[in-house]
């Protein structure tokens, strides 16, 4: 397989300022792998970029890649690279069903529109995914009527409807509460050890799953550090990284921040 991620000096303007600043990354296919920053450091811009939202400058020695591809249509990717972002969450807040909801991965949509026809093919893949997290019974229920957990489940089962390589979780615990963001760990860690690669964008230390072996610090635009989670994962680059002195505790392999 080529590597899922590959940045050669990308720089990414919005507004007036560069968000991302000369970054060089490469993550191979498979990998666990969590990008670690504060608010404003560039996670978003860096999300946007991989989903072919926002698009780097164009400069000769600049090159993005994603599955050793500089060209995709963006339908064609989402089969390989499943998204589930807070923007997403937002835009689902209707009363379409679980199962809608699922079965909207299909048409890049939000819900099932009259003009979407969902095949014997899609219910099937569709109930498929809502019974791989274990949420069958939200099949018919309206997300406004789900707890923020149930919802967040529900959009992780629309991501892998298209039974993708890797699955991108932008913040994932925005918005829940301790029992649901536990839940959600569990998910994750299951769906890594089924295979599926795990790409984590956080500010928060504890959603880091003990699955996830390397870490990338973003500050500022640009890269921090990048390497096993151990070596990262210290108070003196947590402390840089955030700008406040912090303490870390690490329980059964899940690192905690204080």
């Amino acid at each position: 397989m080529p590597p899922l991620l590959e940045l050669e000096n990308v720089t990414v303007v919005r507004g007036e300022r560069a968000a991302l600043q000369n970054i060089s990354l490469r993550i191979e296919s498979g990998e666990h792998v969590c990008i670690l920053g504060p608010n404003g450091c560039g996670k978003s811009t860096l999300i946007k970029t991989i989903t072919r939202e926002c698009y780097p400058l164009a400069r000769e020695d600049s090159a993005l890649r994603i599955l050793g591809r500089e060209r995709w249509d963006i339908f064609e990717l989402r089969a390989h690279l499943g998204i589930v972002s807070p923007d997403l969450l937002v835009s689902c807040t209707t009363d379409s069903t679980g199962r809608d909801v699922v079965l909207s991965g299909f048409f890049s949509s939000t819900r099932i529109f009259p003009h979407h026809h969902p095949d014997a093919d899609h219910l099937r893949r569709a109930n498929a995914a809502l019974a791989r997290l274990g949420i069958s019974h939200l099949a018919e229920r309206p997300l406004l009527q789900m707890s923020s957990g149930e919802a967040k489940r529900a959009l992780i089962a629309r991501a892998l409807v298209h039974q993708p390589e890797t699955l991108l979780l932008d913040e994932p615990s925005s918005a829940l509460d301790i029992a649901a963001q536990l839940q959600l760990r569990e998910t994750m860690r299951e769906l890594a050890r089924d295979g599926l690669a795990i790409l984590l964008v956080t500010h928060h230390v504890s959603e880091i799953i003990p699955e996830i072996d390397r870490v990338i610090l973003l500050r500022d635009g640009q890269i921090m550090m990048d390497g096993p989670k151990r070596d990262v994962l210290v108070e003196q680059n947590l402390s840089k990284l955030f700008g406040v002195e912090v303490r870390i505790h690490l329980h059964e392999g899940a690192f905690h921040i204080y």
